[in-house]
């Protein structure tokens, strides 16, 4: 009866599994190939530089304050407000055989031109050797992630399910590192942050399917292993789509509203979460079906006791 009710009502996911996962392994590829050919736009946080916070006394124009910035110094300076529209901060990439001071001061001399009065409020400088560390430490990280999620998988469900897992998360970062190196976005330590925000919230996603089709390979008895991937998909596909929904709406205010600072940080997070919902459907579970899930290898193993072989003693 259980099986009758749920087949009922079920939607038919994995129909389109194959042409998804075609162009999964597409995206990925050309993903791979941009961050071959292209590379990553890494920021100030990763190649050193210098950043300059300054307080105008009233609102000013950042494209007037970009034309001043031309000189062979301050050459290629990224200009933005920091907070209010009277707070800009400047960045500045290290240039070979000038020093952070001079930068600074050709910074001030053309934010002077806009207004006499400006006032220079931080001034901050990373060498490139940090920005080297924090570039391998971050990619140490992703890693180190992606290696725990595995293992954590792996003894909370069964391996295919920790493999199809793993995969998806790999998709996700790889997909979304491939937009920001097609499009040369900045990739700074918000956008790492970001990135980071995505495998575990993708993880989640997955994780919610995987219970389901654990607990649903042990009620179905007579189904196929399709049928039961289809159907706990269906059961978990109302919280996805309140989950995700929800998020996105956090997640669109800050794309639109939340600034230059954390703009990064809010597109990895649509990137992710985009790419996330789906590759739990059409990259974990059908790889998962894939590798020959079926309900044998969802049964508790059980343990025999000792002496369980032996004859019942007699009174």
């Amino acid at each position: 009866m259980i099986e009758i009710l749920s087949l009922k009502h079920t939607v038919n996911f994995l129909r389109h599994a194959l042409p998804i996962s075609i162009m999964s392994a597409v995206l990925v590829l050309a993903s791979l190939v941009s961050l071959a050919v292209n590379g990553v736009n890494w920021g100030l946080d990763f190649t050193g530089g210098t950043v300059v916070e300054m307080e105008f006394t009233q609102p000013v124009d950042l494209n007037a304050l970009r034309v001043q910035l031309t000189t062979p110094d301050s050459e290629g300076a990224i200009v933005q407000n920091f907070g209010s529209s009277r707070d800009v901060l400047v960045r500045l990439q290290v240039k070979e055989g000038v020093k952070s001071d001079v930068q600074v001061k050709s910074v001030m001399e053309a934010a002077q031109k806009v207004d006499p009065q400006v006032q220079q409020k931080r001034v901050e400088f990373v060498g490139p050797q940090v920005g080297k560390e924090l570039a391998e430490q971050g990619a140490l990280a992703v890693l180190v992630a992606l290696i725990c999620i595995m293992i954590y998988v792996s003894f909370r469900f069964e391996w295919r399910l920790a493999f199809g897992s793993v995969a998806a998360l790999a998709h996700d970062v790889i997909v979304t590192l491939g937009v920001f190196s097609a499009f040369q976005l900045e990739f700074d330590l918000t956008v790492l942050a970001g990135l980071l925000t995505v495998v575990g919230y993708s993880l989640n996603d997955t994780i919610v399917v995987f219970d389901r089709i654990r607990e649903n390979f042990l009620k179905m008895r007579k189904s196929e292993p399709e049928e039961i991937v289809n159907v706990s998909i269906t059961q978990t596909m109302s919280r996805t789509i309140i989950t995700t929904g929800t998020t996105l709406v956090t997640v669109v205010a800050l794309f639109l509203k939340g600034g230059t600072m954390i703009h990064g940080f809010a597109t990895a997070l649509l990137m992710g979460i985009f790419v996330g919902t789906y590759s739990s459907i059409y990259v974990a579970s059908f790889l998962a079906v894939k590798l020959g899930i079926n309900r044998e290898h969802m049964m508790p193993v059980e343990i025999e006791k000792e002496g369980a072989d032996q004859p019942p003693m007699m009174p």
